[in-house]
Protein backbone atom coordinates (compact mmCIF):
# COMPACT_ATOMS: atom_id res chain seq x y z
CA UNK A 1 0.00 0.00 0.00
CA UNK A 2 1.08 3.07 -0.89
CA UNK A 3 0.82 6.86 0.60
CA UNK A 4 -1.59 8.93 -1.37
CA UNK A 5 0.66 12.29 -1.04
CA UNK A 6 2.28 13.44 -4.33
CA UNK A 7 0.60 10.70 -6.04
CA UNK A 8 -1.32 11.81 -9.72
CA UNK A 9 -5.22 11.83 -9.99
CA UNK A 10 -7.14 10.98 -12.63
CA UNK A 11 -10.60 11.13 -14.21
CA UNK A 12 -12.00 7.41 -15.02
CA UNK A 13 -11.73 8.29 -18.74
CA UNK A 14 -8.01 9.10 -18.09
CA UNK A 15 -7.49 5.96 -16.13
CA UNK A 16 -9.64 4.09 -18.99
CA UNK A 17 -7.17 5.42 -21.28
CA UNK A 18 -4.05 4.33 -19.26
CA UNK A 19 -5.27 0.85 -19.26
CA UNK A 20 -5.37 0.64 -22.71
CA UNK A 21 -2.11 1.89 -23.46
CA UNK A 22 -1.25 -0.76 -21.46
CA UNK A 23 -3.10 -3.61 -23.02
CA UNK A 24 -1.95 -2.09 -26.87
CA UNK A 25 1.64 -3.41 -25.78
CA UNK A 26 0.48 -6.83 -25.12
CA UNK A 27 -1.05 -7.15 -21.87
CA UNK A 28 -4.11 -9.19 -21.15
CA UNK A 29 -6.91 -7.60 -19.44
CA UNK A 30 -6.85 -10.54 -17.28
CA UNK A 31 -2.94 -9.85 -16.18
CA UNK A 32 -4.05 -6.53 -14.96
CA UNK A 33 -6.51 -8.45 -12.98
CA UNK A 34 -4.39 -10.42 -11.34
CA UNK A 35 -2.34 -8.00 -10.58
CA UNK A 36 -4.84 -5.85 -9.01
CA UNK A 37 -6.42 -8.68 -7.19
CA UNK A 38 -3.62 -10.06 -5.94
CA UNK A 39 -2.36 -6.63 -4.83
CA UNK A 40 -5.65 -6.16 -3.16
CA UNK A 41 -5.37 -9.76 -1.48
CA UNK A 42 -1.97 -9.24 -0.02
CA UNK A 43 -3.42 -5.36 1.63
CA UNK A 44 -6.11 -7.02 3.05
CA UNK A 45 -4.28 -10.09 4.77
CA UNK A 46 -2.30 -7.47 6.55
CA UNK A 47 -4.76 -5.75 8.09
CA UNK A 48 -7.54 -9.03 8.64
CA UNK A 49 -4.78 -10.98 10.53
CA UNK A 50 -6.84 -14.60 11.43
CA UNK A 51 -10.35 -12.48 11.32
CA UNK A 52 -12.07 -14.31 8.75
CA UNK A 53 -13.17 -11.71 5.51
CA UNK A 54 -16.58 -11.61 3.02
CA UNK A 55 -15.83 -10.59 -0.36
CA UNK A 56 -18.53 -8.69 -2.32
CA UNK A 57 -18.46 -9.20 -6.04
CA UNK A 58 -20.01 -7.14 -8.52
CA UNK A 59 -20.58 -8.38 -12.48
CA UNK A 60 -18.19 -5.65 -14.06
CA UNK A 61 -14.42 -5.74 -13.47
CA UNK A 62 -14.20 -4.78 -9.95
CA UNK A 63 -15.91 -7.90 -9.21
CA UNK A 64 -13.38 -9.70 -11.23
CA UNK A 65 -10.75 -7.95 -9.51
CA UNK A 66 -12.39 -9.48 -6.01
CA UNK A 67 -12.71 -13.07 -7.29
CA UNK A 68 -8.97 -12.63 -7.80
CA UNK A 69 -8.47 -11.35 -4.33
CA UNK A 70 -10.31 -14.10 -3.24
CA UNK A 71 -8.59 -16.63 -4.69
CA UNK A 72 -5.29 -15.26 -3.56
CA UNK A 73 -6.24 -14.96 -0.02
CA UNK A 74 -7.15 -18.57 0.38
CA UNK A 75 -3.94 -19.64 -1.09
CA UNK A 76 -2.64 -17.50 1.51
CA UNK A 77 -4.22 -19.70 4.29
CA UNK A 78 -7.06 -16.68 5.31
CA UNK A 79 -10.20 -18.02 5.70
CA UNK A 80 -12.29 -16.16 3.17
CA UNK A 81 -16.20 -16.45 1.29
CA UNK A 82 -17.46 -14.65 -1.56
CA UNK A 83 -20.93 -13.82 -2.20
CA UNK A 84 -22.06 -11.95 -5.67
CA UNK A 85 -25.03 -9.65 -7.23
CA UNK A 86 -24.90 -11.72 -9.90
CA UNK A 87 -22.59 -13.56 -12.25
CA UNK A 88 -19.97 -11.56 -14.29
CA UNK A 89 -20.60 -9.84 -17.35
CA UNK A 90 -16.80 -9.71 -18.72
CA UNK A 91 -14.62 -11.83 -20.05
CA UNK A 92 -11.90 -11.42 -17.78
CA UNK A 93 -14.51 -11.35 -14.55
CA UNK A 94 -15.79 -14.50 -16.12
CA UNK A 95 -12.44 -16.11 -16.01
CA UNK A 96 -11.59 -14.74 -12.24
CA UNK A 97 -14.66 -15.96 -11.37
CA UNK A 98 -13.71 -19.41 -12.62
CA UNK A 99 -10.46 -19.25 -10.68
CA UNK A 100 -12.19 -18.95 -7.29
CA UNK A 101 -12.39 -22.54 -6.03
CA UNK A 102 -15.30 -21.76 -3.41
CA UNK A 103 -18.98 -21.22 -3.41
CA UNK A 104 -20.67 -18.05 -4.44
CA UNK A 105 -23.21 -16.74 -1.96
CA UNK A 106 -26.14 -15.12 -3.02
CA UNK A 107 -25.40 -11.28 -1.58
CA UNK A 108 -29.13 -11.52 -0.36
CA UNK A 109 -28.11 -14.15 1.47
CA UNK A 110 -24.65 -13.88 2.69
CA UNK A 111 -23.94 -13.87 6.91
CA UNK A 112 -21.39 -10.83 7.90
CA UNK A 113 -17.98 -11.40 8.64
CA UNK A 114 -15.57 -9.33 10.79
CA UNK A 115 -13.57 -8.08 7.45
CA UNK A 116 -16.01 -6.48 4.69
CA UNK A 117 -14.29 -6.08 1.17
CA UNK A 118 -16.67 -4.16 -1.25
CA UNK A 119 -15.82 -4.78 -4.75
CA UNK A 120 -19.32 -4.40 -6.24
CA UNK A 121 -18.78 -1.15 -8.34
CA UNK A 122 -15.75 0.52 -8.68
CA UNK A 123 -15.15 3.59 -11.17
CA UNK A 124 -17.57 4.35 -13.91
CA UNK A 125 -20.69 4.51 -11.88
CA UNK A 126 -22.86 7.76 -13.51
CA UNK A 127 -26.37 6.51 -12.15
CA UNK A 128 -27.65 5.54 -8.72
CA UNK A 129 -27.33 2.02 -7.77
CA UNK A 130 -30.91 1.92 -6.53
CA UNK A 131 -32.58 3.47 -9.82
CA UNK A 132 -32.13 6.33 -11.99
CA UNK A 133 -32.71 8.86 -8.98
CA UNK A 134 -31.87 8.16 -5.33
CA UNK A 135 -34.01 6.02 -3.47
CA UNK A 136 -36.83 7.68 -0.86
CA UNK A 137 -37.80 6.08 2.06
CA UNK A 138 -41.12 5.71 0.26
CA UNK A 139 -39.56 3.45 -2.36
CA UNK A 140 -40.28 -0.83 -1.84
CA UNK A 141 -37.23 -2.02 -1.20
CA UNK A 142 -37.54 -5.03 -3.68
CA UNK A 143 -38.49 -2.38 -6.33
CA UNK A 144 -35.34 -0.79 -5.69
CA UNK A 145 -33.15 -4.00 -5.67
CA UNK A 146 -35.23 -4.20 -9.25
CA UNK A 147 -34.00 -1.50 -10.19
CA UNK A 148 -30.73 -2.00 -10.36
CA UNK A 149 -30.80 -3.86 -13.54
CA UNK A 150 -31.25 -0.66 -15.31
CA UNK A 151 -29.28 1.74 -13.32
CA UNK A 152 -25.03 0.48 -13.53
CA UNK A 153 -23.31 1.96 -16.25
CA UNK A 154 -19.83 0.31 -15.09
CA UNK A 155 -16.41 1.68 -17.25
CA UNK A 156 -15.15 -1.93 -17.15
CA UNK A 157 -18.08 -4.28 -17.59
CA UNK A 158 -22.00 -4.28 -19.27
CA UNK A 159 -24.55 -1.79 -18.31
CA UNK A 160 -27.46 -4.55 -19.72
CA UNK A 161 -26.96 -6.83 -16.78
CA UNK A 162 -29.98 -8.35 -14.57
CA UNK A 163 -29.00 -8.88 -10.94
CA UNK A 164 -29.58 -11.41 -8.39
CA UNK A 165 -32.84 -11.00 -6.17
CA UNK A 166 -32.22 -8.66 -3.48
CA UNK A 167 -35.31 -10.52 -1.37
CA UNK A 168 -37.12 -7.70 0.62
CA UNK A 169 -34.29 -4.94 0.72
CA UNK A 170 -32.20 -3.40 -1.50
CA UNK A 171 -28.77 -4.16 -3.09
CA UNK A 172 -27.90 -0.69 -0.63
CA UNK A 173 -29.71 -1.70 2.33
CA UNK A 174 -27.58 -5.27 2.13
CA UNK A 175 -24.43 -3.01 1.68
CA UNK A 176 -24.98 -1.08 4.97
CA UNK A 177 -25.99 -3.78 7.10
CA UNK A 178 -22.79 -5.88 6.09
CA UNK A 179 -21.00 -2.94 6.75
CA UNK A 180 -22.31 -2.05 10.19
CA UNK A 181 -21.80 -6.20 11.22
CA UNK A 182 -18.06 -5.74 10.26
CA UNK A 183 -15.21 -4.49 12.37
CA UNK A 184 -13.46 -3.51 9.24
CA UNK A 185 -14.53 -2.41 6.32
CA UNK A 186 -12.59 -1.80 2.93
CA UNK A 187 -13.74 -0.40 -0.42
CA UNK A 188 -12.21 -1.74 -4.01
CA UNK A 189 -11.25 1.13 -6.27
CA UNK A 190 -14.05 3.17 -4.89
CA UNK A 191 -17.16 2.60 -2.69
CA UNK A 192 -20.08 1.49 -4.38
CA UNK A 193 -22.45 4.44 -5.11
CA UNK A 194 -19.94 7.45 -5.61
CA UNK A 195 -19.56 8.97 -9.06
CA UNK A 196 -15.75 9.10 -10.03
CA UNK A 197 -15.44 12.17 -11.55
CA UNK A 198 -18.01 14.19 -9.85
CA UNK A 199 -17.75 13.59 -6.46
CA UNK A 200 -21.55 12.66 -5.53
CA UNK A 201 -22.21 10.32 -4.06
CA UNK A 202 -25.14 8.79 -6.46
CA UNK A 203 -26.44 6.58 -3.79
CA UNK A 204 -25.39 6.95 -0.17
CA UNK A 205 -22.71 4.31 0.23
CA UNK A 206 -21.39 3.43 4.07
CA UNK A 207 -18.61 5.02 5.55
CA UNK A 208 -15.59 2.95 4.70
CA UNK A 209 -12.64 2.10 6.90
CA UNK A 210 -10.25 1.96 3.82
CA UNK A 211 -10.59 2.67 0.05
CA UNK A 212 -8.46 0.78 -2.19
CA UNK A 213 -7.09 2.86 -5.30
CA UNK A 214 -6.13 0.63 -8.27
CA UNK A 215 -3.11 2.46 -9.95
CA UNK A 216 -3.89 5.87 -9.18
CA UNK A 217 -6.17 8.18 -6.91
CA UNK A 218 -9.53 9.12 -8.51
CA UNK A 219 -11.45 12.39 -7.87
CA UNK A 220 -13.70 10.88 -5.86
CA UNK A 221 -11.16 10.01 -3.14
CA UNK A 222 -10.68 13.68 -2.69
CA UNK A 223 -13.79 15.81 -3.25
CA UNK A 224 -16.95 16.06 -0.91
CA UNK A 225 -18.69 14.79 -0.06
CA UNK A 226 -17.23 11.58 -2.01
CA UNK A 227 -13.96 11.47 -0.06
CA UNK A 228 -15.84 11.37 3.12
CA UNK A 229 -17.15 7.87 2.53
CA UNK A 230 -13.37 6.56 1.73
CA UNK A 231 -12.10 6.54 4.91
CA UNK A 232 -8.09 6.28 4.76
CA UNK A 233 -7.00 6.08 1.05
CA UNK A 234 -4.41 3.99 0.05
CA UNK A 235 -2.68 3.53 -3.57
CA UNK A 236 -2.12 -0.05 -4.69
CA UNK A 237 -0.02 -0.84 -7.47
CA UNK A 238 -1.01 -2.24 -10.58
CA UNK A 239 1.81 -1.92 -13.32
CA UNK A 240 -0.20 1.37 -14.99
CA UNK A 241 2.02 4.24 -15.98
CA UNK A 242 0.11 7.48 -15.30
CA UNK A 243 0.88 11.20 -15.07
CA UNK A 244 -1.20 13.89 -14.51
CA UNK A 245 -1.31 17.76 -14.00
CA UNK A 246 -3.50 17.44 -10.97
CA UNK A 247 -1.36 15.57 -7.98
CA UNK A 248 -2.46 15.19 -4.86
CA UNK A 249 -0.62 17.79 -2.06
CA UNK A 250 2.18 16.80 -0.72
CA UNK A 251 5.26 17.79 2.03
CA UNK A 252 7.08 21.12 0.59
CA UNK A 253 10.86 20.88 1.01
CA UNK A 254 11.66 23.93 3.06
CA UNK A 255 15.35 24.43 3.89
CA UNK A 256 16.12 25.59 7.17
CA UNK A 257 17.42 28.80 7.25
CA UNK A 258 21.64 28.63 6.66
CA UNK A 259 24.71 30.60 8.06
CA UNK A 260 24.19 33.53 6.46
CA UNK A 261 20.50 34.12 6.79
CA UNK A 262 18.89 37.16 8.02
CA UNK A 263 15.78 38.87 8.39
CA UNK A 264 15.43 40.13 5.05
CA UNK A 265 16.43 36.72 3.32
CA UNK A 266 13.70 34.53 4.94
CA UNK A 267 11.15 36.96 3.61
CA UNK A 268 8.98 40.34 4.61
CA UNK A 269 5.78 39.77 4.82
CA UNK A 270 3.47 43.24 4.73
CA UNK A 271 0.03 42.68 6.02
CA UNK A 272 -2.32 45.54 5.70
CA UNK A 273 -5.03 45.83 8.09
CA UNK A 274 -8.98 46.91 7.79
CA UNK A 275 -11.93 47.35 10.13
CA UNK A 276 -11.58 44.23 11.56
CA UNK A 277 -8.15 44.21 12.78
CA UNK A 278 -7.73 41.25 14.78
CA UNK A 279 -8.35 39.51 11.61
CA UNK A 280 -4.81 41.11 9.99
CA UNK A 281 -3.27 40.53 13.14
CA UNK A 282 -3.94 36.71 12.59
CA UNK A 283 -2.38 36.82 9.15
CA UNK A 284 0.72 38.52 10.41
CA UNK A 285 1.29 36.19 13.53
CA UNK A 286 1.11 32.91 11.15
CA UNK A 287 3.19 34.83 8.67
CA UNK A 288 5.53 34.79 11.29
CA UNK A 289 5.20 31.46 12.48
CA UNK A 290 5.09 30.22 9.34
CA UNK A 291 8.55 31.32 8.94
CA UNK A 292 8.78 34.75 7.92
CA UNK A 293 12.12 36.98 8.60
CA UNK A 294 10.13 40.23 9.14
CA UNK A 295 6.43 40.92 9.20
CA UNK A 296 5.27 44.29 9.07
CA UNK A 297 1.53 45.55 9.86
CA UNK A 298 0.39 48.95 8.38
CA UNK A 299 -2.95 49.98 9.74
CA UNK A 300 -4.62 50.59 13.13
CA UNK A 301 -3.06 48.17 15.24
CA UNK A 302 -1.58 47.62 18.73
CA UNK A 303 -0.76 45.14 20.88
CA UNK A 304 1.92 41.87 21.00
CA UNK A 305 3.85 40.32 20.25
CA UNK A 306 6.72 42.49 20.35
CA UNK A 307 8.35 41.29 17.03
CA UNK A 308 5.51 42.31 14.77
CA UNK A 309 6.59 45.74 13.22
CA UNK A 310 3.09 47.88 13.39
CA UNK A 311 3.00 50.98 11.09
CA UNK A 312 0.39 53.27 9.90
CA UNK A 313 -0.76 52.82 6.72
CA UNK A 314 0.99 54.57 3.89
CA UNK A 315 2.06 54.95 0.18
CA UNK A 316 5.82 55.57 1.90
CA UNK A 317 5.34 51.96 3.89
CA UNK A 318 4.09 50.37 0.94
CA UNK A 319 6.95 51.74 -0.99
CA UNK A 320 9.67 49.29 0.81
CA UNK A 321 11.44 47.45 -1.80
CA UNK A 322 12.27 44.91 0.24
CA UNK A 323 8.57 43.83 0.64
CA UNK A 324 8.06 40.22 -0.78
CA UNK A 325 4.47 39.41 -0.03
CA UNK A 326 1.75 41.87 0.43
CA UNK A 327 -1.26 40.06 2.60
CA UNK A 328 -4.61 42.33 1.73
CA UNK A 329 -7.95 41.52 2.63
CA UNK A 330 -8.61 39.71 6.12
CA UNK A 331 -10.81 42.30 8.17
CA UNK A 332 -10.06 44.71 4.99
CA UNK A 333 -13.76 46.28 5.45
CA UNK A 334 -15.53 47.14 2.17
CA UNK A 335 -15.63 50.99 2.58
CA UNK A 336 -14.27 53.81 1.12
CA UNK A 337 -10.80 53.22 3.22
CA UNK A 338 -10.60 49.26 2.64
CA UNK A 339 -11.13 50.36 -1.27
CA UNK A 340 -8.54 53.04 -1.18
CA UNK A 341 -5.81 50.76 0.33
CA UNK A 342 -6.58 47.95 -1.77
CA UNK A 343 -5.79 49.99 -4.47
CA UNK A 344 -2.88 51.23 -3.21
CA UNK A 345 -1.60 47.67 -2.82
CA UNK A 346 -2.45 46.99 -5.88
CA UNK A 347 -0.17 50.03 -7.34
CA UNK A 348 2.52 48.94 -5.43
CA UNK A 349 3.86 46.35 -7.45
CA UNK A 350 4.74 43.65 -4.82
CA UNK A 351 3.65 40.33 -5.30
CA UNK A 352 -0.16 39.60 -3.52
CA UNK A 353 -2.13 37.51 -1.22
CA UNK A 354 -5.51 38.15 -1.75
CA UNK A 355 -7.96 37.23 0.51
CA UNK A 356 -10.95 38.04 2.35
CA UNK A 357 -12.70 41.26 1.61
CA UNK A 358 -10.39 41.96 -1.16
CA UNK A 359 -11.81 39.55 -3.24
CA UNK A 360 -15.06 41.29 -2.94
CA UNK A 361 -14.12 44.57 -4.10
CA UNK A 362 -12.15 43.17 -7.37
CA UNK A 363 -13.21 41.73 -10.22
CA UNK A 364 -11.40 38.39 -12.57
CA UNK A 365 -10.36 41.21 -15.42
CA UNK A 366 -8.49 43.98 -12.55
CA UNK A 367 -6.75 41.06 -11.29
CA UNK A 368 -5.97 39.71 -14.96
CA UNK A 369 -4.52 43.00 -15.59
CA UNK A 370 -1.74 42.82 -12.62
CA UNK A 371 1.66 41.98 -13.73
CA UNK A 372 3.01 40.70 -9.82
CA UNK A 373 2.40 36.92 -8.64
CA UNK A 374 -0.77 36.99 -7.04
CA UNK A 375 -2.35 33.91 -5.13
CA UNK A 376 -6.16 34.53 -4.32
CA UNK A 377 -7.58 32.62 -1.49
CA UNK A 378 -11.50 32.60 -1.64
CA UNK A 379 -14.01 30.21 0.55
CA UNK A 380 -17.21 29.27 -1.70
CA UNK A 381 -18.88 32.33 -0.92
CA UNK A 382 -16.13 34.61 -1.92
CA UNK A 383 -15.74 32.18 -5.05
CA UNK A 384 -19.05 32.43 -6.31
CA UNK A 385 -19.18 36.57 -5.47
CA UNK A 386 -16.18 37.07 -7.72
CA UNK A 387 -16.15 34.02 -10.25
CA UNK A 388 -20.40 33.34 -10.55
CA UNK A 389 -22.32 29.92 -9.71
CA UNK A 390 -21.77 26.95 -11.68
CA UNK A 391 -22.46 23.31 -11.72
CA UNK A 392 -19.26 22.25 -12.70
CA UNK A 393 -16.44 20.46 -10.10
CA UNK A 394 -14.89 22.22 -7.82
CA UNK A 395 -11.25 21.43 -9.93
CA UNK A 396 -13.20 22.45 -13.13
CA UNK A 397 -14.09 26.12 -11.51
CA UNK A 398 -10.47 26.68 -9.63
CA UNK A 399 -8.96 25.74 -13.03
CA UNK A 400 -11.09 27.71 -14.96
CA UNK A 401 -11.07 30.80 -12.47
CA UNK A 402 -6.73 30.57 -12.56
CA UNK A 403 -6.69 30.54 -16.21
CA UNK A 404 -9.10 33.51 -16.24
CA UNK A 405 -7.22 35.57 -13.95
CA UNK A 406 -3.49 34.83 -14.55
CA UNK A 407 -3.43 33.83 -10.37
CA UNK A 408 -3.12 30.78 -8.56
CA UNK A 409 -6.40 30.09 -6.99
CA UNK A 410 -6.54 28.48 -3.56
CA UNK A 411 -10.18 27.38 -3.80
CA UNK A 412 -10.43 26.51 0.05
CA UNK A 413 -12.82 23.83 2.13
CA UNK A 414 -12.66 20.61 3.90
CA UNK A 415 -11.41 19.13 0.11
CA UNK A 416 -8.88 22.67 -0.73
CA UNK A 417 -8.29 22.64 -4.28
CA UNK A 418 -5.33 24.81 -5.73
CA UNK A 419 -5.33 25.74 -9.60
CA UNK A 420 -2.42 27.60 -11.47
CA UNK A 421 -3.20 29.77 -14.28
CA UNK A 422 -0.98 26.86 -16.70
CA UNK A 423 -3.91 23.99 -15.41
CA UNK A 424 -1.52 22.24 -13.21
CA UNK A 425 -3.75 21.17 -10.13
CA UNK A 426 -3.07 20.38 -6.04
CA UNK A 427 -5.90 18.37 -3.76
CA UNK A 428 -5.83 18.67 0.00
CA UNK A 429 -6.79 15.70 1.21
CA UNK A 430 -8.33 15.21 4.56
CA UNK A 431 -8.71 18.78 5.90
CA UNK A 432 -9.87 19.26 9.80
CA UNK A 433 -13.40 19.60 10.50
CA UNK A 434 -11.97 21.99 13.50
CA UNK A 435 -11.14 24.12 10.73
CA UNK A 436 -14.39 25.74 10.91
CA UNK A 437 -13.86 28.38 13.07
CA UNK A 438 -13.56 32.22 12.63
CA UNK A 439 -10.32 33.22 11.64
CA UNK A 440 -8.46 30.08 10.45
CA UNK A 441 -8.68 31.63 6.86
CA UNK A 442 -6.82 34.52 7.77
CA UNK A 443 -4.21 32.34 8.97
CA UNK A 444 -4.02 30.32 5.98
CA UNK A 445 -3.46 33.81 4.50
CA UNK A 446 -0.92 34.67 6.29
CA UNK A 447 1.09 31.21 6.12
CA UNK A 448 0.90 31.48 1.94
CA UNK A 449 2.21 35.03 2.19
CA UNK A 450 5.24 33.61 4.19
CA UNK A 451 5.56 31.03 1.39
CA UNK A 452 5.70 33.87 -1.06
CA UNK A 453 7.96 36.15 0.14
CA UNK A 454 10.73 33.38 0.65
CA UNK A 455 10.77 32.95 -2.69
CA UNK A 456 8.58 30.11 -3.55
CA UNK A 457 6.76 30.67 -7.10
CA UNK A 458 3.03 31.50 -6.94
CA UNK A 459 1.80 27.51 -7.15
CA UNK A 460 4.40 26.04 -4.47
CA UNK A 461 3.91 29.27 -2.41
CA UNK A 462 -0.06 28.47 -1.97
CA UNK A 463 1.09 24.73 -1.92
CA UNK A 464 3.31 24.77 0.89
CA UNK A 465 1.19 27.40 2.63
CA UNK A 466 -1.98 24.89 2.70
CA UNK A 467 0.28 21.96 3.38
CA UNK A 468 1.36 24.05 6.69
CA UNK A 469 -1.89 25.48 7.44
CA UNK A 470 -3.32 21.71 7.00
CA UNK A 471 -0.50 20.17 9.45
CA UNK A 472 -0.97 23.02 12.52
CA UNK A 473 -4.76 21.91 12.42
CA UNK A 474 -3.50 18.23 12.88
CA UNK A 475 -1.55 19.31 15.87
CA UNK A 476 -3.79 21.79 17.06
CA UNK A 477 -6.70 18.57 18.08
CA UNK A 478 -10.03 19.42 18.84
CA UNK A 479 -11.93 22.43 19.38
CA UNK A 480 -8.72 25.22 18.59
CA UNK A 481 -9.19 28.90 18.36
CA UNK A 482 -7.54 30.61 15.29
CA UNK A 483 -4.56 31.72 17.82
CA UNK A 484 -4.04 28.02 18.75
CA UNK A 485 -3.52 27.33 14.61
CA UNK A 486 -1.11 30.28 14.37
CA UNK A 487 1.17 29.08 16.83
CA UNK A 488 1.20 25.21 15.66
CA UNK A 489 2.83 26.46 12.75
CA UNK A 490 5.86 26.72 14.21
CA UNK A 491 5.51 23.08 15.00
CA UNK A 492 4.21 22.20 11.65
CA UNK A 493 6.94 23.68 10.00
CA UNK A 494 9.78 22.11 12.31
CA UNK A 495 8.46 18.71 11.29
CA UNK A 496 9.95 19.21 7.78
Amino acid sequence: MIRIEGQPVLTAAEMRAAEDAVIATGVPVDTLMDRAGTAIAHAVRRLAGSNAILILCGPGNNGGDGYVAARVLAELGATVRVAALSQPRTDAARAARAGWPGPVEALAEAKPAPVLVDALFGTGLTRPLSGTSPQTPNTPPAKAGAQLGTAIDDVHGSPNWTPASAGEVSVVERLHTLTTAATLTIAIDLPSGLATDSSHALTTPPVFHLTLALGTLKLAHLLQPAARYCGEVRLLDIGVPVTSRTEVLKSPQLAPPGPDAHKYTRGLVGVIAGTMAGAADLAALAAMRAGAGYVTLLGDSAGPPHALVRAAFSDHALANDRIGALVIGPGLGRDDTARDRLDAALAAGHPLVLDGDALRLLDPDRIRALTVPVILTPHAGEFDALFGRSDDDKITRARDAAARTGAVVVFKGADTVIAAPDGRVRLAPGASGWLSTAGTGDVLAGAIGAMLAAGLDPLAAAAAGVWLHSEAARRSGPAFIADDLADALRSARASL
